[in-house]
């Protein structure tokens, strides 16, 4: 029995087919860029998102991981930004501190949140959480949605920043609350997605704010996800670093203290599809 092939895509296994496909592709298709040759694979294998959108990003480190291991060569990277060179953060007049934002939360009522989807949100987002958030701005891997949280009673009115992306891969402290094994987390993993960033700028001082925020985006995201990418999800989960916060506005909005991950970061969940099965669900194939 030939040996398996070293190389996984979103979580499952690459074959000896597949292999052989995009070997194809890459060896007929050497003019292309990485990106035209991800792209190109993802549609003759149908990679796609429940919404119909390519799976290229994901498809682009499998190449990558596939040329590591000698089993194929991909084309030269193309003129552009240096490798390993981070994206520069923006400065502007809309990312610096402003006065101290004090008070009660009903006198910034109603918070709302706003999808970030023009070229100056995605601008405003990257700088205000690239400047004050303590891991920056990092292009998630897979799908997200980033949020603007705002008022209409401040100028300027951005309290804050928000972001959901694709779930880890394997989670043993969440894999093991839900009660899956390989075969249902394949199958119901898309149905989970992450808080990688939530930022409360440091001068905006409002008790239970961040609670409240958190609620209010478990009653959006869902819908949001749903309409970007095609699929409702039912759970959510984050990762506090214990170092830094005890992530108590997080167990203020009904969110579930699971456990420590193997880096001793504090992982929590929160189900937001309003069904008592959900847990019975996301362990069905």
């Amino acid at each position: 029995m030939a040996p398996p092939i070293p190389a996984f895509f979103c979580g499952q296994p690459l074959n000896e087919s597949q292999l052989a496909l995009i070997q194809q592709c890459v060896a007929h298709y050497a003019q292309l860029s990485r990106e035209e040759l991800a792209a190109t694979v993802c549609e003759w294998m149908q990679w796609e998102r429940p919404n119909g959108g390519l799976k290229t990003r994901e498809c682009r480190d499998l190449l990558q991981q596939l040329q590591a291991k000698g089993l194929l060569t991909l084309p030269m990277l193309r003129a552009g930004r240096p490798r390993g060179l981070a994206t520069a953060i923006p400065h502007t007049a809309q990312g610096e501190p402003c006065g101290p934002i004090h008070g009660e939360l009903s006198e910034v009522q109603p918070v709302r949140l706003r999808r970030v989807e023009q070229p100056a949100e995605r601008q405003q987002w990257r700088e205000l959480v690239g400047r004050y958030h303590y891991l920056g701005d990092r292009t998630p891997y897979g799908a997200s949605l980033r949020y603007l949280i705002e008022t209409p009673h401040q100028q300027p009115g951005v309290l804050g920043c928000l972001q959901f992306s694709s779930p880890a891969w394997r989670m043993k402290a969440r894999d093991t609350w839900i009660g899956w094994q390989d075969d249902t987390r394949k199958a119901n993993l898309q149905r989970l997605i992450n808080n990688s960033r939530f930022l409360i700028l440091p001068w905006v001082r409002i008790p239970n704010l961040a609670s409240h925020t958190l609620a209010l985006a478990m009653r959006t995201v869902g819908q949001d996800w749903e309409q970007m990418y095609g699929i409702r999800p039912w759970l959510v989960e984050t990762l506090v670093d214990i170092q830094r916060y005890q992530g108590h506005c997080y167990l203020a909005a009904n969110w579930l203290d699971i456990g420590l991950t193997t880096l001793c970061v504090r992982l929590s969940v929160v189900l937001i599809k309003v069904d008592p099965l959900v847990k019975t669900n996301l362990h069905q194939v």
